[in-house]
């Protein structure tokens, strides 16, 4: 990323939906966003990433857009959203606008348009193929089960949607489609917005030929359009006609890339995306790459995957998206840290490894103090369309109902949608109403409130490290070097400038452990100071350092002459 100044910045994502209720519908909406900016500057952050607040029928929670130019009532009105905006500018935070250009709600005029009559121009916006023997074109499957193809009424033509039948794929070859989508994008950086994060970006392009897909996945079809023949030319494309002329930093979600699909789509000289949500990091829990089967975390794994990206990103030039949660995600402590005693320690531990890595750290609404999963336990509890499926699809596969809900309730979408909890008062500072989803089951005890009360709390901890970001030219531009290899508890990394460095160490466990400091470390660097722990009495360590549960460290280096 070549802007300077968006490297001091921090990345707020807010949920609407889940975020402040300011009407009692037990919905949130812009309002009750606008009275939390003060919070947001408070905490630091720099930039909020709003998810889809346009039109929608919300079969997928927004992610089905009917109207990209218009805001949805459930979320207020277009005057809020540029009241949102000013307020947000007058503060100093930027606003990223969630954006889905893989496909559109058959709810949306397009589509409605489309079928009419067979050569409408609207049909061209989308990807119709015929059937095959009286079935499907080919044997894709959906994100969200079942066959990836619908078929038109009235015909033997069928429309592909590679998530919920009514989340219609665009087809990207049509020019006169990406030019609607160019318009589109101009008009709302003309409000004010300054960034996009882009869904499912790297599925935009599919494979012409829409073969069979005779490989052994859970998702037939995936090959032929992940990372796409044309994803490349597209990208840099809309990049010539918006993001560059208009500054605009992007963000791109990109199922399944690699560290290498990740360097051509940030490299500066490509000319495509600022940077990306790299996902590999998230399956580190999966069984047998099974995202519903439930394993523990495997941290050797953890640790290897982030420090490939670190160390690649920077020998080319591109930049990291730093991540634990997110509204697709569970909620970070409950993951990889402790819900229970050790949940503040862990929280701070987790956030300390995170954002001292070189990148752009993201915040999901509610990691800043703790929040963890919601603690559904009945599918009656769950609302997220993929869960749901999950479980019926399971069910009809014979599976204990004990095994498929331990996965759903591990790792649910809805773990990160479950309601702000704001404070301990009847509807715990989120809604006067019913909330649309169940609020979990901590929020009484668990909550921005009692956490700001707390001169130690996981808010006023995340402060400094955002604080870091902005002052410390090593956080935003230090060479990462791991310090150890295969350490079972403790993940230990310098960040390196030419005669001072950045020592971080991290006990990732709940049990105390002993850090041998390793010798490229010792015949380097002495510490000069300590900048900042999870726990007060941290002491600087010598040849060896003591770790207690989930302990982390940050310490000031100098180089040895």
């Amino acid at each position: 990323m070549q802007n300077e100044e968006w490297k001091k910045r921090t990345v707020y994502q807010i949920y609407p939906k889940s975020f402040c209720d300011s009407d009692g519908d037990g919905i949130g909406d812009i309002r009750g966003i606008i009275s939390k900016l003060d919070y947001l500057q408070n905490l630091g952050v720099g930039a909020v990433w709003l998810t889809p607040m346009y039109c929608s029928p919300q079969v997928d929670n927004g992610y089905d857009i009917s109207d990209y130019y218009e805001i949805d009532k459930l979320f207020g009105s277009k005057n809020d959203f540029l009241e949102l905006v000013e307020g947000a500018h007058k503060r100093d935070i930027r606003i990223i606008m969630d954006l889905v250009l893989n496909h559109t709600s058959t709810d949306h005029m397009w589509f409605k348009k489309a079928f009419i009559e067979k050569d409408n121009k609207y049909r061209d916006y989308y990807i119709v193929k015929p059937g095959v023997n009286g079935k499907e074109p080919n044997n894709w499957k959906s994100f969200f089960g079942g066959s990836a193809w619908e078929k038109i009424e009235g015909e033997d033509n069928y429309y592909l949607h590679l998530f919920a039948k009514e989340q219609a794929d665009l087809n990207w070859e049509c020019e006169a489609l990406r030019d609607e989508l160019s318009d589109m994008m101009k008009y709302w950086v003309e409000l004010g917005v300054d960034g996009f994060r882009l869904d499912v970006i790297n599925l935009i392009s599919k494979d012409q030929a829409f073969p069979d897909d005779d490989t052994l996945n859970d998702i037939p079809g995936k090959k032929y359009y992940i990372n796409g023949p044309r994803l490349h030319e597209f990208l840099k494309e809309i990049n010539t006609k918006i993001f560059t002329p208009f500054d605009v930093l992007t963000v791109g979600e990109t199922m399944d890339a690699s560290v290498e699909d990740a360097v051509l789509l940030t490299s500066p000289q490509e000319k495509e995306l600022d940077m990306i949500f790299a996902m590999e990091h998230m399956q580190v829990d999966y069984k047998n790459g099974d995202r519903w089967s439930v394993q523990d975390t495997d941290f050797l794994k953890l640790k290897d995957i982030l420090s490939k990206w670190q160390y690649k990103m920077e020998e080319t030039g591109g930049w990291n998206s730093l991540f634990w949660s997110n509204h697709d995600q569970p909620r970070v402590v409950s993951r990889f840290g402790d819900n229970g005693k050790y949940r503040v320690e862990s929280a701070k531990m987790l956030a300390t490894v995170l954002h001292m890595l070189k990148g752009t750290p993201y915040i999901y609404q509610g990691e800043e103090f703790g929040m963890p999963n919601p603690g559904y336990e009945t599918i009656e509890e769950f609302e997220d369309i993929e869960s749901l499926n999950v479980y019926k699809e399971r069910k009809e596969r014979g599976i204990e109902e004990s095994t498929i809900m331990q996965g759903i309730c591990r790792q649910s979408r809805d773990n990160g949608r479950s309601p702000m909890q704001w404070n301990a008062s009847e509807g715990n500072g989120f809604s006067s109403g019913t909330p649309w989803i169940k609020m979990g089951r901590s929020a009484s005890l668990i909550n921005a409130e009692n956490d700001l009360k707390r001169e130690d709390g996981v808010f006023h901890y995340y402060k400094k490290l955002l604080e870091m970001r902005k002052t410390e030219e090593l956080v935003r531009e230090g060479k990462y070097v791991r310090l150890e290899e295969n350490d079972p508890s403790v993940w230990c990394y310098l960040r390196e400038g030419e005669k001072e460095a950045l020592l971080v160490i991290a006990n990732f466990f709940g049990e105390k452990t002993e850090f041998k400091m390793p010798k490229q470390w010792n015949d380097n660097y002495e510490i000069t100071e300590k900048l900042l722990a999870n726990y007060s009495d941290t002491e600087i360590p010598e040849s060896y350092m003591k770790l207690r549960e989930y302990e982390t460290a940050v310490f000031r280096c100098i180089k040895k002459r």
